[in-house]
């Protein structure tokens, strides 16, 4: 149990002596010896889950227990972006983009026994799409313009939008897309915290939980439906998995270095050479979507104005932070995407560090330097705050060492915990909280709507959405992203998603920092682990070779 582990491990009983030994990392895919059964993984994550709606499995703690129970119509291929059969073995696209019908596989079933046929595929979209007040679940962020779905037959279901959805493709295949059994859609959502009341139709199943402190995985004998890129069908290796939640780094780089733990999910840059010294492998799966950033919130007279918001994207000086902060594992931001995600441009060169033109935007602003080395305008300082984002990696030390950089053209950052009761509702404030760190996963062009539109995450907090934006509003920018998710055309699509990054990048929206991977510990007899197309781990083709 990790509280026993606790006792037994501290960071500087693993801060190893020995030379280095040179690890190569391999490639996301099968190896090519031959596997053996059996066996339990022990897995340490660092967090608990929160609520296992599949919609809300954007936190990496669900996604981690989602990702091993349910499937998905579409397998999306992490090395190509392509999307492949899974749970649908064929599918119909109508030539606006506005009716999708799938063909389901036949013999298909949810752990509890009952049959995965259209009827259950249709209550699940249905209830992403349309939402349920009742019982409380709200709408998924990857399905705009959702209309209704229809039965054709007990293998065939077609789904009906309101204007083109070309990203709905893409969105049956999102860990916000796994297929659950009618039964757990009985239960409000509230009641979806509880790990053991999801059933779905993946390779393992919930075995057991003690809430916020483990979760157990049990292996379906008769799961037979992986996708086929998978490499193997039938069962997974694993009789099961054993999660353990470690919430301290030292616990979890403790365990894995002393055979305790197989597997553990976020390793900091600084521990990945003692992981590697005694011959662990390091998985830094990349997440394709919008890049660690910092978000303005322009409703804050502070960042209202746009050269403001430019001169702090040229006050930031990305390459120390990863050079100081993290590994290679961490490439610089060249845009709001990463490289890998699909429709990136590189706008490298309107993020150049320039602290001589930051200067002078900030002048040209009318914020004076002061005698104090300050910036001040009217009276009022240029100083804002910002929360350390608790899900991301080491937020807090970006921020201290961006309060740093900015101070160099007269501009105080202030960097604030997130460990208050208060502090979830602040981040929801654009007077409190002018800046946000953040980041989103998704391999389509419309993680940018997911990310910006006030319908979904609303990061910039405009007027109609999540938070208490008043005023802010920036309705080009919303028709741009509405365009790209209803862009039929891929050609037209690239073209409106080059636009649109342009469009932030032009307007000072964001500063694009990093390239955010999810970094895995691993013993190097763990054999078979792969990850989806945002870093989402799968067990179904591990193996212990011990």
């Amino acid at each position: 149990m990790i509280h026993t582990l606790k006792l037994k491990l501290n960071r500087r009983h693993f801060l190893l002596s020995t030379a280095a030994i040179a690890v190569a990392r391999p490639a996301f895919a099968q190896e090519a010896a031959t596997p053996k059964t059996g066996g339990t993984l022990i897995y340490l994550e660092r967090q608990p889950h929160t609520n296992l709606y599949p919609p809300a499995g954007g936190f990496y703690p669900n996604s981690g227990i989602l990702n091993q129970i349910t499937d998905k119509l579409l397998w999306q291929n992490p090395e190509t972006l392509e999307l492949e059969p899974w749970l649908a073995e064929s599918w119909e696209v109508n030539a606006d983009a506005t009716e999708f019908t799938f063909k389901l596989f036949d013999g298909i079933t949810f752990s509890d026994g009952t049959p995965l046929d259209a009827a259950a595929v249709a209550l699940n979209f249905d209830t992403f799409g349309l939402g349920n007040p009742e019982k409380r679940y709200p709408v998924s962020e990857v399905l705009a313009n959702y209309v209704s779905s229809e039965v054709i037959d007990p293998l065939t279901v077609k789904f009906t939008f309101s204007q083109p959805s070309p990203g709905f493709l893409q969105g049956t295949s999102v860990i916000g897309s796994g297929i659950v059994s009618p039964q757990t859609l009985d239960h409000p959502f509230d009641d979806l915290g509880d790990a053991t009341k999801i059933i779905g139709s993946g390779p393992f199943v919930i075995s057991g939980e003690v809430l916020g402190k483990e979760v157990d995985f049990t292996a379906r004998p008769d799961y037979n439906w992986a996708p086929a890129s998978w490499g193997h069908t039938g069962a997974a290796y694993l009789d099961g998995i054993k999660m353990l939640i470690a919430p301290e780094d030292s616990v979890r780089i403790g365990a894995l270095i002393s055979g305790q733990a197989d597997i553990i999910r976020q390793v900091q840059s600084y521990d990945e050479p003692q992981v590697e010294a005694v011959g662990a492998i390091i998985y830094a799966a990349p997440t394709n979507g919008v890049n660690n950033t910092l978000v303005f919130r322009p409703e804050n007279p502070l960042v209202a104005d746009a050269k403001v918001r430019q001169a702090l994207i040229h006050a930031t000086n990305t390459q120390e932070i990863v050079d100081t902060i993290f590994s290679p594992n961490y490439p610089q931001a060249t845009s709001i995407l990463a490289k890998g995600a699909m429709g990136y441009v590189n706008l490298s060169d309107k993020l150049a560090y320039d602290p001589a033109l930051a200067a002078q935007l900030l002048d040209e602003a009318g914020w004076t330097l002061g005698s104090d080395g300050l910036r001040e305008k009217d009276g009022v300082k240029l100083a804002v705050a910002c929360y350390e984002a608790l899900a991301q990696p080491q937020s807090r030390a970006v921020l201290q060492l961006i309060a740093q950089q900015w101070g160099a053209v007269g501009v105080t950052l202030q960097v604030l915990p997130m460990d208050s009761s208060s502090a979830a509702l602040n981040v929801l404030d654009p007077a409190l909280a002018p800046v946000l760190n953040s980041m989103v996963g998704r391999a389509d062009l419309d993680v940018m709507r997911s990310f910006f539109s006030p319908q979904a995450r609303n990061n910039m907090l405009q007027v109609g959405g999540l938070g208490q934006g008043k005023s802010f509003v920036d309705e080009t920018m919303n028709d741009l992203l509405e365009s790209i998710a209803t862009a039929a055309d891929p050609a037209q699509r690239a073209a409106l998603g080059a636009e649109a990054q342009n469009y932030v990048i032009d307007n000072g929206y964001v500063v694009p920092l990093f390239e955010e991977p999810q970094v895995f510990g691993a013993q190097a007899y763990v054999k078979g682990l792969a990850f989806d197309s945002v870093a989402r781990p799968s067990f179904f083709n591990v193996w212990l070779d011990k």
